[in-house]
């Protein structure tokens, strides 16, 4: 479930009614639990008397479902069972480290590591670096959190509290500052299940909050000026795989500049290294997995010679996402040429059943302020014949609905 946040001043006696009042809910189905759900995550927002970012807001809407999946499971829904939920909706691995959490910040007594992570998030330098004069071992300690962060994790904005994934402006003096003050650079989390890649780095590399703000590459150089491994601390090409599975190639570029090994077939043709992509071509079995990278990287050199080795143009990865799909995703013009000409599939199905069409269109409307980009793609696929019927129209964008008003 995703993680919560406490107001400023918490009451446990708060937390308790609200569990009391889920448990009622229960007894009466599915539509009053989601009611108490959504009811409680309004209160939530009220109380921090914040207005949730979009981010935080699609966060609260996955917990609704989340609660209700969680109590529906139960076949005797206790009160118990409400109190673990409501601790866990605030990322506490059960209702007594809730509770004394809680009870500690009613009290008046501060959570210095708390305060420290909101200075890390909110950019405030000076109040981080006064909390880590006053007390050095913050810099090393952990979250009380289920995730067991520390406060060098919550600057790659990705697996702590939603609300507190966001990046800053001086991110990187943030990120310095932490690591010269004795972070450890590869101190593994236990978000996402734990183990030795829940490090900064490969976290970094994945989060969309960094890459958005521009300062993902910068981050994955100070990680490395103050030691993280370059290939992961188990030598596997983690964060480098990582980063080009999650889509961020200016976080790959970055690792490879400063000497991340590319001994595989799907990375080098990621990264359209041609040479590499031709030694590594006799791995027959991963040809058509490193096809479909190179599409969705705008690798046309590689898709190409990946063709001539015979690789099916109809091509897809675990997701049925044809190379198609990728390139024109991504807005590879040249790649979505290539192969239209060598007669890549206009109306293959993805694992969410959408067209190369339905699926850009999709993906236009995500991004609306780059929805005007997608119109060169989307009018060469509709000149090669794809099926406007499979977009539901119409989309909410002026400029998507004139183009597909063409077809």
């Amino acid at each position: 479930m995703d993680t919560l946040p406490l107001p400023p001043s918490p009451d446990l006696g708060h937390y308790r009614k609200r569990a009391k009042d889920l448990v009622a809910a229960a007894r009466s189905g599915d539509e009053a639990v989601r009611a108490w759900a959504a009811g409680w995550l309004e209160a939530v927002a009220r109380l921090t008397d914040e207005t949730p970012t979009p981010f935080v807001a699609s966060s609260y809407d996955r917990a609704v479902d989340s609660i209700a999946r969680y109590v529906r499971e139960k076949p005797a829904f206790t009160l118990a069972d409400a109190q673990f939920l409501v601790a866990r909706a605030h990322g506490f691995t059960n209702w007594a480290a809730f509770a004394r959490h809680v009870e500690r910040l009613s009290a008046g007594r501060r959570d210095d590591f708390e305060a420290a992570a909101d200075a890390v998030v909110e950019g405030d330098l000076a109040t981080l670096e006064s909390l880590l004069r006053a007390r050095p071992g913050l810099v090393r300690a952990r979250s009380a959190r289920v995730h067991r962060a520390t406060l060098l994790h919550y600057v790659a904005a990705n697996g702590v509290e939603d609300f507190r994934q966001k990046t800053p402006r001086n991110a990187v003096a943030i990120a310095q500052g932490l690591l010269e003050a004795g972070s450890v650079a590869d101190a593994p989390a236990e978000t996402y299940g734990g183990g030795t890649s829940q490090t900064t780095m490969n976290l970094l590399v994945s989060s969309v909050h960094p890459a958005a703000a521009g300062l993902q590459p910068a981050l994955v150089e100070t990680l490395l000026d103050y030691g993280a491994a370059v290939d992961g601390p188990d030598d596997d090409a983690s964060p480098l795989m990582t980063a080009l599975t999650f889509g961020y190639p200016e976080a790959a570029h970055a690792l490879v500049r400063r000497g991340a090994r590319v001994d595989n077939l799907q990375a080098a043709a990621a990264l359209g290294r041609v040479d590499l992509v031709a030694r590594f071509a006799a791995d027959r079995a991963h040809l058509a997995p490193a096809f479909v990278s190179a599409c969705r990287y705008g690798q046309a050199a590689v898709v190409e010679l990946l063709l001539e080795q015979g690789v099916d143009p109809a091509a897809a990865d675990r997701d049925a996402m044809t190379g198609l799909h990728w390139a024109a995703a991504e807005r590879h013009q040249g790649v979505v040429e290539l192969l239209i000409g060598r007669g890549a599939p206009l109306e293959a199905r993805n694992r969410w059943d959408g067209t190369v069409l339905s699926t850009t269109v999709f993906l236009a409307r995500q991004r609306p302020s780059r929805a005007a980009a997608y119109v060169p793609v989307l009018e060469r696929l509709i000149a090669a014949g794809a099926d406007v019927r499979a977009v539901e129209r119409p989309t909410g964008n002026a400029a998507l609905d004139a183009v597909l008003a063409t077809a």
